[in-house]
């Protein structure tokens, strides 16, 4: 009788684990049949972003920018900031419509500045734009017909924060994806969106590393912020100077550079 009892255990114990084994096997596989879960686009995807996971959902849209590690890593500092296209103080340019002004018409506040040369409307079409600072080209295209030509660049404050700068309504871009442009390098020209609009450059600012392309326009500031503030900012100079002189900035970055160099030896 006990032996019975020993056998009839052994032979339930080997039940059980047969029954765990199968019902893990069948668990994976039907994980396996589960599709993945995809949204509007890639950028609301449960997968990797910007990376496609079936023929049924929609095309990728390359208006989406997340920087790589890589990217990141090749982002130059920009020790100063100047002008996209000159300064107000110099009677080049004036904003015609600052950050954040609020119009109702087009649903919301303006999420850049619109820089105009100083002839308006027209006379500013073709007039050279320049890259504020040191940068590394992350988008160059046209996101869509109210856009234009466009182009952003990434760059990175003495502080290590990582800025993205958007030159929107070109009607010519210089600026080659993935190259390392400098301070004050013509990137494109100043357009008009195929003629949408009069000629004027659209500057955004972003504090981000990774940003969706939008109207414009917006209730919510997220993550722009004030183009001509973080100019001044980073200017490095007085708002008399249209630049800094060379040696002055030369002069500056080697002091500082020093300055930092002494501060980490005396830690």
């Amino acid at each position: 009788m006990k032996q019975r009892l020993i056998h009839l255990a052994v032979v339930i114990a080997f039940l059980a684990i047969a029954a765990i084994a199968a019902r893990g096997f069948l668990r994976n596989r039907s994980a396996k049949s589960v599709p993945v879960k995809s949204m509007d686009s890639w950028q609301n995807a449960d997968a990797p972003i910007g990376f496609p996971v079936d023929g049924s959902t929609p095309a990728f849209d390359s208006r989406f920018i997340q920087l790589t590690a890589f990217e990141r890593a090749q982002i130059p500092t920009a020790t100063h900031m100047a002008e996209a296209m000159g300064t107000e103080h110099g009677a080049l340019t004036y904003n015609a419509q600052p950050f954040w002004s609020d119009n109702p018409q087009r649903g919301g506040h303006h999420s850049g500045d619109d820089i105009n040369g100083i002839g308006g409307m027209n006379t500013d079409l073709g007039d050279p734009v320049y890259a504020i600072g040191s940068g590394l080209v992350i988008y160059r295209g046209e996101p869509s017909p109210g856009w234009g030509n466009m182009a952003i660049l990434a760059h990175r404050t003495r502080s290590g924060d990582i800025k993205l700068s958007m030159y929107a309504h070109l009607q010519k871009i210089y600026a080659a994806y993935g190259d390392t442009v400098p301070r004050g390098d013509t990137i494109g020209t100043v357009g008009t969106a195929h003629l949408r609009y009069p000629a004027h450059l659209h500057l955004e600012l972003l504090d981000s590393t990774g940003v969706y392309i939008s109207r414009g326009y917006a209730r919510q500031k997220g993550e722009s912020i004030d183009p001509s503030a973080t100019i001044r900012l980073h200017q490095g100079s007085s708002e008399d100077h249209l630049y800094s002189p060379p040696l002055d900035i030369v002069i500056s970055e080697n002091l500082s550079d020093l300055l930092d160099n002494l501060s980490i030896q005396s830690k």
